[in-house]
């Protein structure tokens, strides 16, 4: 076996982080010399909801643990099932987390050294990529009596134990599990316990520093890895090192895809302002440039406020800039490269003869009367169509789904027109969205989420049409 004395445990829980969720069940596997000494599992009351999306996937509802025991009243026996013993599950400091944050309520102090099975598993074979449970089952064919149960997923993971240990030399199976029990790094101002709960998949995490200030919020396909990786100290230099020293608690939300991170990141940062992101930072200047060629005096590029309105009302916009620095940068390229005039397009102020680009023989001339205002203006025209607002490829809402198979986690985004009308979780909540959806919202950042996402054939494979 993997140690003389093993405990395997599994927990359900109201939630993903261990400090503010609460266990709703416990399943422990004691292992002795090889031999299974003691089987005990428990549905525990945690003392809130639980969230209707956790009920669904892992069955246990308010009702079944209304007159279960809490975790004060069975912490005694706990501790005493993992006396002497290594601490083994399935990405154990998630478990390990919610129980020594329940013991730490109830003002007791819990420590064991800990196992880890999904890192054994990629210690041991690496040639394979998915590690979650459901993969362990599949491709070792485990028997699991019941999924998102605690003792089902229990005795899954002591098969697992069982499998290995026959399987791989002591040598090979020493090395891998002095590599699966290395301790994470953790900064020194982060009380301990607090990272025990971090999921391998996607999602956001913010980090907040003294006072519970936020000061950087970033988002990943795998928030464990990214996380630790922030804290890990061969990384400790520049940035990385000044987060280091300044986060004093960290949170994360898990979601369902890569999207649905990308999408929550862009609106937390607004919604927070964390002193350490430098994009995402909400602006309501954000203009595209309109063509209006009627105007006689002034340029024939016209100012068109994007962010906040809705696009169905815009006509052909072109660019979007979060300054005017930003968009006459980018006409001055374009002037010079294909000789349109400085004063037409509206990065020089307007005057009468020849401008000084012209002078210098760097426009062709609309401004002396030299080139008439429609060969300029469709030259113009086409230089611009390589920044026009991307047109809707639909003809109305749309929707994106997701879906992580290692958590269970689905969503369905709806976007209609560039702007996210909003996401749920569970396909049946779709419908009143769409019967009553909200205004459609320009924001640029959305807008460039939604145009990476869908340029790529992944990205339109879960496009629905409405």
């Amino acid at each position: 076996m993997l140690a003389p004395k093993l405990a395997f445990v599994d927990v359900e829980t109201t939630g993903a982080n261990p400090v503010v969720d609460r266990i709703t069940e416990i399943a422990i596997l004691r292992v002795e010399d090889g031999e299974l000494v003691e089987r005990w599992s428990s549905l525990v009351n945690p003392g809130r909801p639980i969230p209707p999306n956790i009920q669904s996937l892992v069955g246990i509802s308010d009702a079944m643990v209304a007159d279960a025991p809490a975790f004060s009243e069975l912490a005694d026996g706990i501790r005493a099932l993992f006396d002497d013993c290594v601490f083994v599950a399935h990405n154990a400091r998630f478990d390990y987390g919610f129980i020594k944050n329940e013991f730490s309520r109830i003002g007791e102090t819990f420590d064991a050294p800990v196992l880890c099975t999904v890192k054994l598993s990629r210690a041991l074979f690496p040639q394979h990529h998915r590690h979650g449970l459901d993969a362990l089952i599949e491709r070792h064919g485990l028997v699991c009596t019941a999924r998102h149960r605690a003792m089902g997923d229990t005795e899954a993971l002591h098969q697992f134990a069982g499998l290995i240990a026959g399987q791989f030399e002591r040598d090979v199976l020493d090395t891998a599990i002095v590599k699966a029990m290395k301790a994470p790094s953790r900064p020194a101002g982060l009380p301990e316990g607090v990272l025990e709960g971090l999921p391998e998949g996607p999602g956001v995490y913010l980090f907040y520093g003294e006072n519970d200030l936020p000061i950087y919020i970033g988002k990943s396909v795998s928030l464990r890895s990214r996380v630790m990786g922030h804290f890990s100290s061969d990384h400790r230099s520049g940035k990385e090192a000044k987060l280091s020293q300044q986060v004093r608690r960290v949170e994360w939300q898990q979601t369902a895809g890569e999207l649905g991170a990308l999408l929550l990141e862009a609106r937390l940062v607004k919604e927070k302002k964390p002193t350490e992101n430098r994009q995402l930072r909400e602006t309501d200047a954000v203009f595209g440039l309109r063509y209006d060629p009627a105007r006689k005096r002034g340029p024939v590029l016209v100012r068109e406020l994007l962010n906040g309105s809705d696009p169905g009302s815009w006509e052909v916009v072109y660019g979007s800039f979060r300054t005017k620095k930003e968009a006459d940068n980018a006409l001055r390229e374009l002037a010079i490269l294909y000789k349109l005039c400085p004063r037409r397009i509206g990065i020089e102020p307007w005057g009468d003869g020849a401008c000084l680009a012209h002078q210098m023989k760097r426009c062709a001339g609309v401004c002396a009367g030299k080139e008439d205002h429609a060969a300029h203006d469709e030259r113009l025209l086409k230089v611009l169509e390589s920044l026009r607002i991307r047109r809707w490829p639909w003809a109305g809402p749309v929707a994106i789904r997701e879906h992580h198979a290692e958590s269970g986690r689905s969503a369905v985004h709806l976007v209609d027109r560039w702007c996210l009308l909003g996401s749920v979780t569970d396909e049946s909540e779709l419908a009143g969205l769409l019967e009553a959806p909200p205004a459609r919202v320009f924001e640029l950042d959305t807008y460039r989420i939604l145009l990476r996402w869908l340029d790529t054939p992944a990205g339109r494979s879960v496009v629905t049409p409405l």
